[in-house]
């Protein structure tokens, strides 16, 4: 039977590039001990607090249909949120409530991209991009992230892939897999150069509250805060990495009220709302300070200090430290494989899971990804194991 030809465009764009991480899963379900450091999913518990919001909320009956825009009080929080951060008034009426990032972003491509078109992409860039592209029927331009700018996607790069059928700049910052932060300088070049060519800045800012380092002191830098680029920005965003709540699927667009009006139908057709008393938990996370947010980024910053140190002279590895985030990429090239490869063998040998660097872009083939989101234990472990399997690679 005929099925529509969105199947064939993401044809192997999902959890194929996850193969690695399922066979850890399978040898774990059989009960081998397997050091899991490939998903970002923090191992912090989500503060009692905002498990107390969500029981209080199911108790008084926050169970019915929302509305497609979303709840008055998370909308009104996510308002302050955005105010305090611009220094402009951002209104309620320029969000849409959604069941985490991912949805944001589908939400989003759909509305802006379409068939013929062609979206600047980091690479590498987080493993769902390219499908999110694809689905719409645009194609992805990979555009590589330079090591001597610490990944820092660069204007200049993004300016000669521009062509006519460019609609789009496809932003990532804080960055996954690299972790690398835009600085504001970056932030406005790429800003500039999307005015010059008419292009939209769709900004996927799940890990604002996890930046450590960078060029701009440990700030965050958004070109939605720009005056002048707000109206050509879009923002997706979540609670999943900044409240250690991946479960809950709580996330939202933000854009120019006069954008989130023609985009409220669509989100309606493919949702219609998410659930309220997830969202009366969300507007007290967003209208609170919680101390989980600052340990995360303490222990994600001091972590990836320890994989530095400990994999600090490896023969054939070389660490790229994160200014951000919950990953630190390895270059493992120089040992004669490519990263899928070394992820293989280091789970057949070693028991240690690792994300394969071209899950995520041609650009990063030699590289792995390691997760940051374990027990410091676990951590030293794996790095003590990754080195194992490096020498032995580099001695044959």
């Amino acid at each position: 039977m005929r099925m529509a030809a969105i199947l064939d465009r993401v044809a192997g764009l999902g959890s194929d590039k996850w193969r690695v991480h399922f066979r850890a899963r399978q040898l774990m379900a059989r009960g081998e001990a397997v050091i899991l450091l490939t998903i970002g999913e923090p191992d912090q518990p989500t503060p009692a607090e905002l498990i107390d919001a969500t029981h209080r909320a199911l108790l008084a009956g926050r169970t019915g249909y929302s509305n497609g825009r979303g709840e008055p009080a998370v909308l009104k929080a996510l308002a302050a949120k955005y105010s305090a951060r611009s220094g402009r008034t951002i209104g309620s009426d320029q969000f849409i409530w959604v069941p985490g990032t991912q949805s944001a972003l589908f939400l989003l491509l759909m509305a802006l991209i379409e068939t013929g078109d062609e979206v600047l992409v980091a690479d590498p860039c987080y493993a769902t991009y390219h499908g999110l592209v694809r689905a719409t029927g645009a194609t992805s331009v990979p555009v590589a992230l330079r090591e001597r700018r610490d990944f820092r996607l660069d204007a200049d790069d993004l300016a000669r892939a521009v062509t006519p059928a460019t609609r789009a700049i496809f932003l990532n910052s804080p960055h996954n897999p690299t972790g690398a932060v835009l600085s504001r300088a970056d932030v406005r070049a790429i800003g500039e150069l999307a005015r010059a060519h008419d292009l939209w800045i769709i900004s996927d800012e799940v890990y604002e509250s996890l930046v450590f380092q960078g060029p701009g002191g440990g700030r965050f830098a958004s070109p939605f805060d720009e005056a002048h680029l707000a109206e050509r920005t879009v923002v997706a965003s979540s609670l999943s990495k900044s409240h250690a709540a991946p479960g809950f699927r709580a996330g939202w667009c933000l854009g120019s009220a006069a954008f989130i009006t023609r985009l409220l139908p669509l989100a309606e057709t493919m949702l219609f709302g998410a659930q309220p008393f997830i969202a009366d938990m969300a507007a007290q996370a967003l209208s609170h300070d919680f101390e989980i947010t600052a340990q995360m980024r303490d222990s994600y910053a001091r972590r990836a200090r320890h994989v530095a140190e400990a994999l600090a002279g490896v023969p054939g590895l070389r660490v790229h430290p994160p200014q951000a985030g919950m990953f630190v990429m390895l270059s493992v090239g120089d040992l004669g494989l490519d990263g899928e490869a070394f992820a293989l063998r280091l789970l057949d040998e070693e028991r240690v899971a690792l994300m394969p660097g071209g899950a995520f872009g041609e650009a990063a083939s030699h590289m792995v990804r390691l997760s940051l989101t374990v027990p410091d234990a676990d951590l030293a472990a794996g790095c003590t194991r990754i080195a194992s399997l490096a020498r032995r690679l580099a001695a044959a």
